[in-house]
Parts: structure tokens; C-alpha cells; sequence
């Protein structure tokens, strides 16, 4: 890979980065993750309290990448029509066609997703999964890009459907946004106070995005790293073999192979994204709670003592020697 194609990565990220804060404060985390998400074709689910810019966060990121954005507020009566469109009778013509929905953009924001029924998530299913809809028995592609930003609050389950684990696992990685540090409340009340929106001008484009995409399955990704991954995945599902015999009676059942996949990606658009051509081992740690936090599912032991995915997942990557 050319030095001008391995600094094209960090040029995208300090760009979208530095556009993002001009309204967002901090959280720079999350937005490193949702260019990660971008540049490898997964989706997010973004989980944080009320108050916590989840909204605008996304719709920053999708104007900064000057891309069609669409925001749906899901909600108990909600219905898959609603969301992938509905063919309708036009008069004029005589004849049926079809009103695409909402979901026929590039970044879209799906709103407190576990407040939709079953079969609401499971319209967003094949949309997230297959890059299509099926609408009156005809298929439709969806554009490109194509990404799911969902939101869930943590906290709030009066009037929720928890969504199914095969569709947690068809997201690449869950993001935790939490509270900010004291300097950056008052930076952010300062802003509030300021009254004013700053308009924001687009510093990436589809095409560009596109193009990266392809530079981010070129970066080098060494065998040892591979088996490293590999060794973090299977670590979840046999952990007594790994010495993580304190762990074992608190995983019902570890991350599938869809955690490695998306691990893979993850890490090597991190690298591009720091200007480098190749994976690093850190680049595989500094991913690996956010692929596999939503993928591993504890036991009523581990609930009860208090013990979550997270807390698992760092024990993993304690326990398992990196290259």
C-alpha cells in the first residue's frame, strides 16, 4: 500500500473527527467507532442514557460525510410498512406502485429500537443483513452505503422488546456512550448557552468512503494476529482451556463467528484509520469489547453477582497471550 493511500486513513479520521466536535463534545471513542462501523459495512447499536447526544452524534457523522441520512422514531405501534415502504394506488396511472419507505438512505437512525414489535426488528433484519427489502414480493437493493445506527436505553424496559440474539449479532459492535468528564459538561452548557447551531460543511464523501473501503481489506493482517483473534473467540466458548476456570459457570455461551469476522474488520480499519498499512495487537484489544460485549451471553450466576459481558471480555483478553 502506497504512503499516500496508508495516511488517506488518519486524514479521514481527524477530518470527520474534528467536524463531529465542532457540535459534539468529547466521546471520541464512539465516533472512532462509527467510522470503524463505515469503513468496514457493519452497523452499531449505540446504548446510553437519555441526554447523552446519541441523536445528534449521528447526525453530525452523516453530514460530515455529506450522505443521506434518515431518522426513525421507533415506537409500539410501528409497523414494517412504516419502515421498508408499501405499494399504493395511483389514480392517474391505474396501477399499483411502490412508496419506499424510510429505509431506502444511507445512514439511518433507528430510534429506541427495542420499543418496535418483533416484526419490526425483523424487517430491519433483512435491510441490515441482505442490503435489501422485499416489498409486495419485489426485492429492492439499498443504496450504498448502507448503515444501522440504533439507539437503546439501558435502563427503561416498561413497554420494550429486547431484541433477539440473531439480531444482536448481526451488529458489528455495540458502543456504550456515558456521561462526560466535568470539563467537558461545562464546555457543554457553555455551547447550550451560546444558543447558536454551527453550521457544518461535509469533509468526506461517499466516493471517498468507498474508495477507503477498499484500501481497509488491503492492510496487512499477519497470521499470529489472525490466530490471536481466533484464540480471543474461542477463548468465550471453552474458557476452563484457558485458565479462565473462575469464568466458565458464568458464560452461557460465547461470541460466534461472526466475533472473529467483524474483529477482523475492526481492527484493520483502526489501523487505517492511525495511518498505518498494517494490524497491530492493539488494534485487535482496543476493538474487542465492542465486538463482543453484545455477543456473549451470561449466566443467571453472573447476574446475580453482579458480573457482565464486559467484565468477561477483559478477563479474556487478560488471560490470552497476544503475539
Amino acid at each position: 500500500m502506497e504512503q499516500a493511500t496508508v495516511s488517506e486513513g488518519s486524514s479521514i479520521l481527524t477530518s470527520v473527527t474534528g467536524a463531529v466536535h465542532e457540535r459534539i463534545v468529547g466521546q471520541d471513542h464512539a465516533v472512532e467507532g462509527l467510522l470503524v462501523a463505515l469503513l468496514t459495512g457493519g452497523h452499531i447499536l449505540l446504548e446510553g442514557l437519555p441526554g447523552l447526544a446519541k441523536t445528534l452524534m449521528v447526525r453530525t457523522l452523516a453530514e460530515a460525510i455529506h450522505t443521506g441520512f434518515r431518522r426513525i422514531q421507533f415506537t409500539p405501534d410501528l409497523l414494517p410498512t412504516d419502515i421498508i415502504g408499501t405499494p399504493i394506488f395511483d389514480q392517474a396511472a391505474g396501477e399499483f406502485r411502490v412508496q419506499k419507505g424510510p429505509i431506502f438512505s444511507n445512514i439511518i437512525l433507528a430510534d429506541e429500537i427495542n420499543r418496535a414489535p418483533p416484526k419490526v426488528q425483523a424487517a430491519l433484519l433483512e435491510a441490515m443483513e441482505e442490503r435489501q427489502v422485499t416489498i409486495a414480493g419485489d426485492t429492492y437493493t439499498l443504496d450504498r452505503p448502507f448503515m444501522v445506527l440504533a439507539t437503546q436505553n439501558p435502563v427503561e424496559l416498561h413497554g420494550t422488546y429486547p431484541l433477539a440474539e440473531a439480531q444482536l449479532d448481526r451488529f458489528a459492535m455495540k458502543l456504550q456512550i456515558g456521561y462526560p468528564n466535568r470539563t467537558e459538561e461545562k464546555e457543554i452548557v457553555r455551547r447550550v448557552g451560546a444558543g447558536d447551531r454551527t453550521p457544518l460543511e461535509s469533509v468526506v464523501t461517499v466516493e471517498e468512503i468507498e474508495e477507503a473501503r477498499g484500501h481497509v481489506a488491503e492492510v496487512r493482517l499477519d497470521d499470529d494476529v489472525l490466530d490471536y483473534i481466533v484464540e480471543l473467540t474461542f477463548a468465550t466458548r471453552e474458557p476452563a482451556e484457558y485458565g479462565l476456570s473462575d469464568v466458565a459457570g458464568l458464560i452461557e455461551y460465547g461470541a460466534s463467528p461472526r466475533a472473529t469476522i467483524f474483529l477482523t474488520r475492526a481492527a484493520r480499519a483502526r489501523a487505517f484509520l492511525r495511518g498505518r498499512d498494517f494490524v497491530m495487537p492493539d488494534d485487535v484489544k482496543a476493538m474487542a469489547l465492542e465486538v463482543m460485549r453484545h455477543r456473549l451471553r451470561t449466566t443467571y450466576e453472573a447476574d446475580a453477582r453482579g458480573i457482565d459481558s464486559d467484565a468477561i471480555v477483559r478477563r479474556v483478553l487478560e488471560a490470552v497471550p497476544s503475539p
